[in-house]
C-alpha cells in the first residue's frame, strides 16, 4: 500500500470517527429530550404533591404542639379540680356529721326536759293520790 493510499485510509476512519461522535452527539441530545419528557411532569407532580404534603406536616407539627400545651394546661386544670371535689365532698361529710350530731344533742335537750316534765307530773298526780 502507498503512502497515500494509507493517508486517505486513515482520512476515512476519521471521517468515520467524526461521524459516530455526531452520531452519538445527538443521541445523547434526543435521549436527554426523551427522559425529560418521561420524567419531567412526574418531578414536577411529585413535587407539587411533596409540598402540600410539607405544608399538611408543618401545620400538623404546629396543631401537635398546640395541643401538647393544653394538654399540659388541662391535666393541670383537672389535678386542681380532682383536690377541690376531694376537699369538698370531705367538708360535705363532716359538715353533715356536724349537723347531725347538733340534731341528736337538741333531740336528747328536748327528750330530757320532757321526760323531767313527765316526771313532774308523775310526781304531781301521785301526790294527789296520797
Amino acid at each position: 500500500m502507498s503512502e497515500d493510499e494509507i493517508n486517505s485510509q486513515i482520512s476515512a476512519k476519521e471521517d468515520e470517527i467524526t461521524k459516530v461522535e455526531e452520531k452519538s452527539a445527538k443521541a445523547e441530545a434526543s435521549a436527554e429530550k426523551e427522559i425529560e419528557a418521561e420524567y419531567d411532569s412526574q418531578i414536577s407532580d411529585a413535587e407539587t404533591k411533596l409540598g402540600d404534603e410539607q405544608g399538611l406536616l408543618d401545620e400538623a407539627v404546629e396543631k401537635s404542639a398546640e395541643w401538647k400545651a393544653k394538654l399540659a394546661e388541662k391535666k393541670g386544670a383537672v389535678k386542681t379540680l380532682t383536690k377541690e371535689v376531694a376537699n369538698l365532698k370531705k367538708a360535705k361529710g363532716k359538715a353533715l356529721s356536724n349537723k347531725l350530731k347538733d340534731i341528736a344533742n337538741e333531740k336528747k335537750t328536748n327528750i330530757k326536759a320532757l321526760q323531767g316534765e313527765i316526771k313532774a307530773l308523775q310526781a304531781a298526780a301521785a301526790a294527789e293520790e296520797e
